[in-house]
């Protein structure tokens, strides 16, 4: 449309390059069509490389979705979880794109994956999803809905389990009887920490979590402390996955390490705010990161499987948060439930 061509005056030149994930998809072609633009104007035959500055980048992207979580529950008079209500209340990804038609009754599956499949033994289930309408243009996030979707339902869990008096993992445990492979994850995860509950003395505390997403099985028990900046300092990370058979187990781990790092950055740092319309952060000095001083060690157990493999280039993000909001907890008796933690705990 920019250059007045027909399609088939048009090549398409696909290149095989790594990096920029989902920078690239986007439906209307924006970073195509302004190049195409800059060749127009230019009014002759040449070669255009469109290289935005980092300030463009920032503030002309397309962002993770706000999503707000209402949850609720109930413990009977035996301590066990007896109801479980969840809302939440997100932008669709979905609509308005090709992927529209795998929406059902205009429920979009990505703002309620993982909470819609709740792997917790619990009576009384409900879930639910309200669609909000706003004009910051949003996109797909690493390991979509389920960087939320995670952190609400393990908070959740971990806060009932602690009311009824019950361990984070033995509890999670006696919900998970009816599937063993998330079983399986937690099992690995305690047993390669060396789980004796969430307190363990010196100023830190342990959380756990654990979810599954596009297929593979992930568990991962954080150890916090205090850090000087008054947030939570991740001394260290356990990791168990699933992943069926580990084609190549080196790229396993190294995928899980990746993901962790990637998480920490968003629950602890990670920022957008707008101001009449207008992203306000620009660069790296206003857009804290998670620095490589700041990465914990992490140890990653890949759990032996005869299923066929799947995914790991995103499920190792998901069990961060919560690991780190459970750990925090059990630490300062804090509950994180607005992210991120800067912004939450900000004197």
């Amino acid at each position: 449309d920019t250059m007045g061509l027909p399609p088939e005056k048009v090549k398409v030149n696909v290149l095989f390059a790594g990096g920029s994930f989902g920078r690239r998809a986007q439906r209307r072609g924006e970073l195509a069509a302004e190049a195409a633009a800059a060749l127009k104007a230019l009014g002759r035959d040449a070669s255009i490389k469109l290289v935005w500055t980092r300030e463009d980048d920032m503030r002309g992207g397309r962002y993770r979705p706000l999503v707000v979580h209402r949850v609720r529950g109930a413990l009977d008079k035996a301590g066990n979880i007896a109801a479980w209500d969840h809302v939440v209340v997100g932008q669709s990804i979905m609509k308005g794109t090709p992927f529209e038609a795998m929406m059902t009754d205009g429920v979009d599956p990505t703002t309620v994956e993982g909470v819609s499949d709740l792997p917790y033994a619990v009576p009384n289930l409900r879930v639910a999803a309200r669609t909000a309408e706003v004009n910051v243009p949003i996109l797909w996030w690493r390991s979509v809905g389920h960087t939320h979707t995670a952190y609400a339902k393990e908070t959740f869990v971990d806060e009932l389990l602690a009311a009824a008096g019950k361990d984070p993992v033995a509890g999670r445990l006696a919900l998970l009887k009816g599937h063993p492979r998330e079983a399986g994850v937690l099992r690995a995860v305690a047993k390669a920490a060396g789980w004796k509950g969430a307190k363990v003395g010196e100023g830190r505390a342990r959380g756990v979590a654990v979810h599954k997403s596009f297929e593979s099985y992930v568990a991962q028990i954080a150890e916090v402390s205090r850090g000087r900046d008054g947030l939570p300092k991740v001394e260290r990370v356990w990791c168990a996955v699933d992943c069926g058979v580990a084609v190549n187990p080196d790229n396993v781990k190294s995928q899980m390490e990746g993901g962790i790092g990637f998480g920490l950055c968003a629950i602890l740092y990670d920022e957008i705010t707008l101001n009449e319309g207008r992203v306000e952060q620009a660069n790296y000095n206003d857009y804290r990161m998670l620095r490589i001083g700041e990465m914990p060690r992490v140890d990653v157990v890949v759990v032996p499987s005869a299923e066929a493999p799947t995914g790991v280039g995103e499920p190792g993000v998901p069990p961060i948060g919560p690991a780190v909001a459970n750990a925090w907890r059990a630490l300062t008796g804090e509950r994180v439930r607005h992210l991120p933690f800067a912004r939450t705990l900000a004197v």
